[in-house]
């Protein structure tokens, strides 16, 4: 199941593998992101044996969550990664996944970051324009090597996810649009320095509906046929990610088998290797962030407000999103109160939660946000000055910092004094 946690309640008090999260927030402060090695483990078997009986390779979309050590649990599992940048990809290497499990994404990629990930070695690079094609090609020849690449076709799917996290529709930047197409492979013919190895997709994330894959993916074989017949040997069919997970539960979301009994079998036909980046799936529910309640306040109409020290900094999600995440109290109370959980940055948007009900916990008390392993930590902000909170991960009741906390001294550390004119 995609909404798996390794988060219980332990004589009335919330721990992460057996671990209190009191003791947790005592030891390393908060605002903190605590998370579960073995829900990283579980989450990454279950996905693996949802499609296990394809040739494939997963490759974790760092996106998600860059911490190192996420990452190297992944890739000694056996996973690769996705990156979209040369700053993912140099977190890859860090570490430790091998350049031929990695594969390079991105709407906008530098010519810097082109010449990196081929000085690296990667599998493949995404190719998302015709003139993105022509740099990977001329790249490629000041490099002296030939560039393996895959085509990112935009299917013009539009899947019923948030607008802001679609990314198959033809209205949006990603992708090359099926118009395109036959000047692209008309291109490729021309090109010494590259070759085409793969076709690609993505069509967003947080999809429910098994259909919008399956409408997706009949458009990206019927390329993928068009492409063998005009001699392309496509090696390998990347279908993204984007799979479901239950950050609400009165929402949960669909089994990741399910999406396996409808894609396997389509897939199966090609004989090639298939390529999946799930992110989200993998990290969503294996994080909590833990904030301290600085103060509770009402106004003149009854409403209640928990402050809390952590904010939109650390989890801009619900602002950004409008996403639900669980709030609840570490430990637990007989009392319960409907109240907003709102942070200390001053923007309206910041908040966690907008007439919730939850546990009446006391001022100093301790709220757990859930769901916080994919799009916190990476999206989290200095705004405001606020330092980025430190990062804990617990294995098996033992818990080790995988992040320090921010200083005041870093905040500062890369501006520069310009010189005054006298």
């Amino acid at each position: 199941m995609s909404d798996r946690t390794d988060f219980h309640f332990e004589a009335g008090e919330l721990s992460c593998e057996g671990a209190g999260l009191s003791a947790l927030a005592e030891e390393f402060g908060t605002p903190l992101y605590v998370t579960s090695r073995r829900s990283l483990v579980e989450s990454y078997r279950e996905f693996e044996a949802a499609f296990a009986s394809l040739p494939h390779l997963t490759c974790y979309s760092v996106k998600a969550n860059f911490n190192l050590n996420v990452i190297r649990e992944f890739g000694e599992l056996g996973a690769g990664c996705d990156v979209n940048s040369g700053g993912e990809l140099y977190r890859a290497l860090q570490a430790g996944v091998p350049s031929e499990r990695i594969i390079v994404a991105g709407v906008g990629k530098r010519p810097d970051e082109i010449a990196y990930a081929l000085k690296s070695g990667v599998l493949l690079l995404k190719v998302e324009s015709l003139s993105e094609l022509r740099a990977i090609d001329r790249i490629a020849g000041e490099e002296g090597v030939v560039a393996s690449v895959a085509l990112r076709v935009n299917p013009n799917v539009t899947a019923e996810t948030h607008p802001y996290i679609t990314t198959g529709d033809s209205k949006e930047k990603f992708g090359i649009d099926e118009a395109e197409l036959p000047g692209i492979f008309s291109l490729l013919g021309t090109l010494h320095n590259v070759r085409l190895i793969g076709l690609d997709m993505h069509i967003g994330s947080q999809i429910f509906d098994t259909e919008f894959y399956v409408a997706a993916l009949t458009k990206l074989l019927d390329v993928f046929s068009y492409a063998r017949g005009a001699g392309f040997a496509i090696e390998y069919l990347d279908i993204g990610g984007g799979f479901p997970v239950t950050y609400d539960p009165m929402k949960p979301a669909t089994a990741i088998e399910r999406f396996a009994e409808k894609l396997v079998p389509m897939l199966k036909e090609t004989g090639a290797k298939v390529i999946l980046e799930p992110g989200r799936f993998l990290v969503a529910n294996s994080t909590v962030l833990l904030s301290k309640i600085l103060y509770k306040k009402s106004n003149h109409t009854g409403k209640k407000f928990f402050v809390v020290d952590a904010g939109m900094t650390e989890l801009i999600r619900p602002a950004l999103y409008q996403s639900h995440h669980e709030v609840l109290s570490v430990r637990q109370h007989d009392q319960r109160v409907v109240a907003d959980v709102v942070g200390p940055v001053c923007e309206s948007s910041d908040f966690f939660a907008r007439g919730r009900e939850i546990d009446d916990a006391p001022e100093g008390g301790l709220l757990a946000v859930m769901s916080c392993g994919a799009y916190a930590a990476v999206m989290a902000s200095n705004y405001n000055g606020r330092l980025r909170p430190a990062e804990v991960m617990v294995d098996g009741g033992e818990s080790r910092l995988m992040r320090r906390r921010e200083t005041l001294e870093q905040l500062t550390a890369h501006d520069v004094f310009t010189p005054r004119s006298l």
